[in-house]
């Protein structure tokens, strides 16, 4: 079992020892973590205030309640919104002026898994720097409790389904006419977890026809909750048998969204981001995108289609989201099926992503499968090379970079190898001794034939 403290949040498995494990008393210290640092920012304000909403794991409420309880105990004021999404606890904290928030998910992790993501008061991922104060507050236990006259508040609020739902259906590329006007039918498969509830009530207001598949929130995982084709055979098979023009997929807390085929091919996690992008590049007469480095070249082939400028961020979505705003990008995101739209906010949304989707489905009037097809194919394979504590990883990516030097090489994340036809991408885990390698390629057995060349090449360095 397993308990990582990183600079995003805490995530651990539910049970064991403490320390160990992301047990009530874990839960506890890194919520009074994050108040402290919160109360810190907001010195002299008066009713400081975090948002804070969870999936449908099983293990949400009774982590949400300590959260919620140990905020209160600080003196901050709380507003929950039960079950809910990453992206809606993001849009909510600016709308409640609040001055942070915390979503209770371990996202595409199994069921046995919870952690607290933390939020600043834009509703934003906390920055690196950010991230490690709070560890040290957590590793200091320096809190200072409210007394009983100072204690914060809790309030339920039940009304973001509907304000988040709104907040999409306003916004100016999502076309709502079209959608209606083209009557699809769509299953959705919501892994049990809050995307049921919150992807069909989307659909619902654009008179979308929607068989739920695995859409009771009640954190039972019908199977692996991240959203990629070896877990995904039962949408597949239900799309083709009702005859629906797609599926939607999304994760626990509805940041990632993969789509199916009407055939039940899948679309591919990477290209939600690539259709998404080029309904909105091609409505807006061009405009800057962002991906991680680890992303599909294919957004990148899109980009300069519509004349914009696509560029490269370190691999994380708060690094994403920094890259976005340096570069004015209208749109961007990461491989994994994640969807940052500014219009909107500055976050991963799966809501905005099928509402982008379903736009361009409808004004393309053409398959799901016929759109795909249209975009540029790449294939990817995704490894990783096993290391004694020893070794020193960074001399390995520093040679690699100094081998390859002619190329185009990029060094902000582990070092990313362009070449004419195809890319690898070398990064070495921050948890453990290993060196994670991404490679890219017109087909599948390019890419895994360079992925192993590198591999090779490693050994050689490590002999």
């Amino acid at each position: 079992m397993t308990l990582i403290k990183s600079i995003s949040g805490i995530r651990g498995t539910i049970g064991g020892n403490t320390g160990d494990n992301l047990t009530p008393i874990d839960a506890v210290k890194f919520a009074s973590a994050y108040g402290a640092f919160i109360l810190d920012r907001n010195k002299g304000k008066d009713n400081v205030t975090v948002v804070i909403g969870r999936d449908a794991r099983i293990s949400g409420k009774m982590i949400s309640s300590l959260v919620a309880n140990t905020l209160v105990g600080l003196g901050i004021h709380v507003v929950d919104l039960g079950l809910s999404t990453t992206p809606t606890v993001e849009v909510a904290v600016p709308l409640e002026n609040a001055h942070g928030g915390i979503i209770i998910t371990a996202s595409h992790n199994p069921k046995q898994w919870n952690a607290l993501k933390l939020l600043n008061e834009k509703g934003e991922f906390l920055n690196g720097a950010e991230g490690e104060l709070i560890l040290e507050l957590a590793e200091s236990e320096d809190f200072s409790f409210a007394d009983v006259d100072d204690l914060g508040s809790y309030t339920k609020d039940a009304t973001y389904l509907e304000k988040h739902v709104q907040a999409v259906l306003n916004l100016e590329l999502v076309d709502v006419e079209a959608i209606k006007k083209a009557n699809f039918k769509v299953v959705v498969d919501g892994v049990n977890s809050t995307g049921g509830i919150f992807i069909p009530a989307l659909l619902k207001e654009l008179n979308v026809a929607c068989v739920e598949l695995y859409c009771t929130p009640n954190g039972e995982f019908p199977h692996n909750p991240e959203p990629l084709k070896e877990h995904l055979t039962d949408i597949s098979e239900l799309v083709v048998k009702e005859k629906a023009d797609l599926g939607i997929v999304v994760d626990p807390d509805v940041d990632r969204l993969a789509l199916v085929s009407e055939d039940g091919s899948m679309f591919g996690e990477e290209y939600t981001l690539v259709a998404c992008a080029d309904y909105v590049l091609g409505k807006l007469g061009g405009g800057n995108t962002v991906s991680n480095l680890s992303s599909s070249r294919a957004l990148r082939d899109v980009t300069q289609k519509h004349g914009g400028t696509y560029t490269a961020s370190a691999v994380g979505e708060v690094n994403v989201v920094i890259k976005m705003k340096e570069t004015n990008t209208v749109i961007g995101g990461e491989g994994n099926g994640g969807i940052i739209y500014p219009a909107s906010h500055y976050g991963r949304d799966s809501l905005v992503g099928v509402a982008l989707f379903l736009s361009h489905l409808a004004n393309k009037k053409i398959s799901c499968a016929a759109l795909r097809a249209s975009y540029p194919s790449y294939f990817m394979s995704k490894n990783k090379i096993q290391l004694t504590p020893e070794i020193d990883v960074d001399n390995i990516l520093e040679t690699m970079a100094s081998k390859y030097k002619n190329e185009d090489v990029n060094t902000i994340d582990g070092v990313k190898i362009d070449f004419a036809d195809e890319w690898i991408h070398l990064r070495k885990s921050n948890t453990e001794p290993i060196i994670r390698i991404y490679t890219e390629a017109k087909s599948q057995k390019a890419a895994d034939d360079l992925a192993v060349r590198f591999i090779g090449e490693i050994k050689q360095i490590i002999k």
